[in-house]
């Protein structure tokens, strides 16, 4: 049975051209989402589209999330829904008006560099996320879920000692990393999201100087962030406001002893609301 609902959820464990790279727990995020928004959000199966490692290169990502947008547009759909797990990464703002800060960006399982820099045909920058979003209806819900990391300034001696490893990877070259190094974030709020629409929703694993954790929990590799969130989801079976739903990821992340904390922009009435 259509719905007026669509879904992206990737997860990218291995990366083409690098693997020593390769994370545990992306794959398992892009599957646990999956599920989440079948069994509690009223998301049938063809609603949800999955792309993992090979099939989560940039081309496919962004031809996905304009199928949906476009979908959007012509009145097919009226939430979306996108969630990605994967390395984090800096580049120098490319769109040039401010100079004085890096732009957050996503890798795809073909991430790539080009001379110095990462490769812009085989990486994902928030501003061509943000130029793709602005164009949805303002009856249109999104929310994105971002388990990924953007700077490597969060990185504590414990994520070395446990069976995690940091959702991020720093630019590719030293000369790539100085155009990055101690420039302001613009925060992904304002590097995805328009500001003051009130329609889209954002979930990031962890503050714009922390780093997420791709984790070893209760036997299985998840990111520690969606982990926790699946977990709350399912025991108070969507009954709680998206505020609360933070507080007890945040709560769950502390007894853990994870130093990331989790980040919800949104409108204050729509925190006051449950998912969906």
């Amino acid at each position: 049975m259509a719905t007026n609902k669509k879904a992206l959820c990737v997860g990218v464990n291995n990366f083409k051209n690098y693997p020593s790279a390769a994370l545990q727990g992306c794959v398992n995020d892009a599957g646990d989402m999956s599920k989440l928004l079948q069994n509690l959000l009223g998301f049938q199966a063809d609603d949800v589209t999955v792309l993992t490692d090979a099939q989560a290169t940039k081309a496919n990502i962004i031809a996905n999330l304009k199928a949906m947008v476009d979908g959007a547009k012509a009145g097919k759909y009226s939430w979306l829904v996108f969630s990605m797990s994967s390395h984090g990464t800096q580049v120098p703002d490319l769109s040039g008006d401010e100079p004085d800060r890096a732009d957050e960006a996503f890798c795809p399982h073909d991430l790539a560099q080009a001379g110095n820099q990462w490769d812009t045909n085989h990486i994902i920058v928030d501003d061509e996320l943000r130029d793709l979003f602005i164009q949805l209806p303002a009856n249109v819900l999104l929310e994105v879920y971002l388990d990924t990391c953007h700077s490597g300034t969060g990185l504590k001696s414990i994520d070395l000692l446990l069976d995690r490893t940091p959702r991020y990877l720093p630019p590719p070259s030293l000369e790539a990393f100085e155009q990055v190094d101690q420039k302001r974030s613009r925060g992904l709020r304002h590097g995805l999201l328009e500001k003051g629409i009130v329609h889209n929703i954002l979930w990031a694993a962890c503050r714009s100087d922390q780093t997420s954790a791709d984790a070893k929990i209760a036997g299985g590799w998840h990111g520690a962030f969606t982990y926790y969130f699946c977990k709350e989801m399912t025991a108070c079976n969507n009954a709680l406001s998206r505020a609360a739903l933070l507080t007890k990821i945040r709560t769950d992340l502390k007894k853990g002893k994870y130093s990331q904390i989790p980040q919800l922009e949104c409108e204050a009435t729509t925190r006051k609301l449950k998912i969906g």
